[in-house]
């Protein structure tokens, strides 16, 4: 799963470019044809970002109507409600009417047989117009429910999942930062005989799939204690993971050797040389790996449900399944938590992207 992410993007950074290439072929060379270019790529780029962010853009607008909204008017992306106004005591939907070349609001008062309805100027309701229906447009207003987040939260112990899953992400990042930054650094730096077979090793394990694993691995921690604990989520992390070994393996070794040979001379040891030299450069990748293991944490469902058996114990993302086969009538609050749930994501990788990009650039994924 961590390798999802990068994988889309290298995909979708190998398709830009060869769109690139297709069109530059297309359109030939030059300063014109080059500009051609650019705006052609950019609309593609524009286009997909848009494809992208319509399942999102639903989500949130969902989460701020109310059941009616989404029974009666599900077409709608925005949140609203039809405008009323008040005829002889009640209430009637109003419309755009054009009547003599003019355009009014008049409000619908009665259906007439053959698609027309009667309407009249809220102010002199005595006078009655009758046109189609289907030729007027009924008018809307915003109509925002915020209070969907706070009834979402309370409908469920948020807080209590939330500060588990801030837990599991967080410890295991650090665990997954000390270990793999440790091994990555032997992997790069020392040199013995057997080292490219054991790396080699070490990366065949990426194809072991976890459903492999699973059985003498949940022995081991039922022995041990530590099911229905939040251990089995954060432990595993203090030991490495494959992946990101290879990521963190790839920028140390851009680092030029002769800052190693440098700080031997000054006395410097193989552990002060990590903290003090790799380590501050490696930041980039630092960065990109902590993002991965965010992303894989906080998203991760399989791992939390079958280790974890109490309610209190809990992950978002065990939660969020259990809440939505609760309230699968109240489609505003499944979105509501959906939303809130998936908000640290996009802001930890939008204020991060920057490094993120860097280090996946020097870690030797781009080709």
């Amino acid at each position: 799963m961590r390798g999802c992410i990068t994988r889309v993007s290298l995909e979708a950074e190998s398709n830009v470019q060869k769109i690139s290439d297709f069109v530059f072929r297309i359109v030939g060379s030059g300063s014109g044809h080059e500009f051609l270019l650019k705006g052609i790529t950019t609309l593609i780029l524009a286009s997909g970002s848009v494809l992208i962010l319509i399942p999102f853009v639903y989500m949130i607008s969902t989460s701020l109507k109310d059941p009616a909204q989404i029974r009666s008017d599900s077409t709608s992306l925005l949140p609203r409600k039809p405008k009323m106004a008040e005829v002889n005591g009640t209430l009637e939907p109003l419309y755009q009417v054009t009547v003599d070349e003019q355009i009014y609001e008049y409000a619908l008062i009665k259906n007439v047989p053959g698609g027309l309805g009667q309407f009249v100027d809220p102010a002199q309701p005595d006078v009655i117009h009758e046109l189609k229906i289907n030729e007027q447009k009924q008018l809307y207003r915003l109509d925002i429910h915020w209070e969907n987040y706070p009834e979402a939260i309370s409908a469920m112990p948020f807080w209590r999942y939330l500060g588990n899953t801030l837990i599991v992400t967080f410890v295991g990042m650090a665990g997954m930062l000390f270990s793999c930054s440790l091994v990555a650094y032997g992997f790069s730096r020392f040199r013995a005989r057997w080292l490219n077979l054991l790396f080699l090793l070490l990366l065949s394990t990426i194809m072991l799939p976890t459903q492999v694993r699973l059985i003498p691995v949940y022995i081991l921690f039922q022995r041990l204690g530590w099911v229905d604990t939040l251990l089995p989520l954060i432990v595993p992390q203090f030991f490495a993971n494959a992946y990101d070994v290879f990521l963190l393996r790839q920028f140390f070794m851009t680092i030029p050797l002769e800052l190693d040979d440098a700080a031997k001379i000054d006395g410097a040891n193989p552990l002060q040389i990590l903290l003090y030299i790799i380590l501050p450069q490696a930041r980039p990748a630092l960065v990109s790996v902590a993002i991965f293991h965010f992303l894989y944490a906080w998203n991760d469902f399989y791992e939390p449900l079958i280790f974890l058996h109490t309610r209190e114990n809990w992950t978002l993302a065990v939660g969020l399944q259990t809440f939505d086969a609760l309230y699968t009538v109240n489609t505003h609050l499944i979105m509501a938590v959906s939303v809130l749930m998936i908000i640290p994501p996009i802001l930890l990788f939008f204020f991060s992207q920057r490094i993120f990009t860097q280090g996946v650039v020097f870690s030797g994924i781009k080709g």
